[in-house]
């Protein structure tokens, strides 16, 4: 599948900011599943960018902004094309030990309700009991935006029942740990089945390592696996380790944040201008 990606994130500050500096997870690296082309990374100030590769191995820019800025909009975009794994993640481009992916964060702290919650799969086999996971926290915990922020925990998301696909992965990563299985947060896009190629952010799932298997996909906010409808862009221990986009400015005042974002079946938009 070939998918077309257009994807801006703009901040706006009261006054204008003497200094920003952002932290950008917005390339996809190539693999087995997925390969990249015409990637392009662009800003509408003078701005420097450094590009580099962190720990969890993720494409990442540094911008750094060159004058006092009134607004930033930092565009990425390209084409992907896809290749469905059954959710497996091709071997070859690891840096850590998947033991690294057991360990808490603030995000994903295990609790008591966890701890219940995850004691309801733990006596099946790995694979069946991750599916098992993903499935209950997708009956569990309702998709609504707008009930959750970016900090709240794991724990606080299971208790309340409700939040967006950042939460649902929390949820299972801290419940994949709690079983003694590694998982990790993973960031980028969906086409969606629904043909609604424009989107208000970005999406997460999680990853679990399995035995024989390696790194598997899996999506609860939608109870499936990752397929060649997902484009991989950035993984971490949690949401803070793979964001898009992170940063701090100096100066400034408030800060206002808009998210443009259009994910696409390009050989099918390609189809009907042909048409």
């Amino acid at each position: 599948m070939r998918i077309s990606i257009d994807h801006a994130t703009t901040y706006a500050y009261d006054r204008a900011a003497r200094f920003i500096i952002q932290t950008l997870r917005l390339t996809p690296r190539s693999s087995e599943a997925q390969q990249v082309r015409n990637w392009r990374v662009e800003t509408d100030v003078d701005a420097r960018l450094r590009k580099s590769e962190d720990a969890f191995g993720n494409i990442v820019h540094t911008l750094y902004t060159e004058q006092p800025t009134q607004s930033l909009t930092v565009r990425v975009s390209g084409e992907v094309i896809t290749a469905d794994t059954a959710g497996v993640v091709p071997a070859g481009q690891e840096t850590l030990s998947p033991l690294v992916f057991l360990r808490d964060t603030a995000l994903t702290r295990r609790d008591k309700l966890i701890s219940v919650f995850a004691s309801e799969f733990s006596a099946h086999p790995p694979l069946e009991r991750l599916h098992r996971l993903m499935a209950g926290i997708h009956g569990s915990v309702a998709f609504e935006v707008g009930v959750t922020t970016p900090t709240h925990t794991a724990a606080e998301v299971l208790a309340l029942g409700r939040g967006v696909c950042q939460d649902h992965a929390h949820v299972f990563i801290a419940c994949a740990r709690q079983m003694g299985t590694p998982a990790r947060y993973v960031s980028g896009h969906l086409l969606r089945r629904d043909g609604k190629d424009d989107q208000e952010a970005a999406h997460a799932w999680a990853e679990a390592w399995i035995p024989d298997l390696g790194w598997v996909g899996f999506d609860p906010a939608n109870g499936i696996c990752s397929t060649d409808r997902y484009v991989r862009v950035a993984a971490g221990l949690d949401y803070r380790g793979a964001a898009p986009v992170r940063g701090a400015s100096y100066g400034g005042g408030g800060e206002r944040l808009a998210v443009r974002l259009n994910v696409r079946d390009a050989d099918m938009q390609q189809g009907q201008q042909q048409a």
